[in-house]
């Protein structure tokens, strides 16, 4: 018998339809986070680096990358994070029914 992987797991959880909406929720954010932590480690910086730069502790900068954090950061501060790592925020909006696009 083949061991469950997580890709199966998630599968079978979002035939959920509860499940797959709430996930769908989440997703956004889940993107900036991992988007903000790449950006972070592509400058070649330190969670402890960047605060340092942005004048502000460490534990906030840990909390704005934290997947599992229920707070949500401001526009500001997330443009403020994208400046110190050499970048800018740029906002896209897109119709709800439109296709996902294909991710490579």
């Amino acid at each position: 018998m083949t061991r469950p992987t997580f890709t199966m797991f998630k599968e079978k959880a979002l035939n959920n339809s509860e499940v797959k909406k709430e996930y769908e929720a989440l997703a956004v954010a889940y993107d900036l986070r991992k988007k903000l932590i790449n950006l972070r480690k592509k400058a070649g910086l330190t969670q402890e680096e960047l605060a340092e730069i942005l004048n502000t502790q460490k534990s906030n900068i840990s909390r704005l990358e934290n997947v599992n954090s229920s707070s949500s950061p401001k526009l500001s501060t997330i443009e403020e994070y994208a400046q110190a790592v050499g970048y800018k925020v740029e906002i896209h909006f897109v119709p709800v029914d439109a296709p996902k696009p294909n991710k490579i």
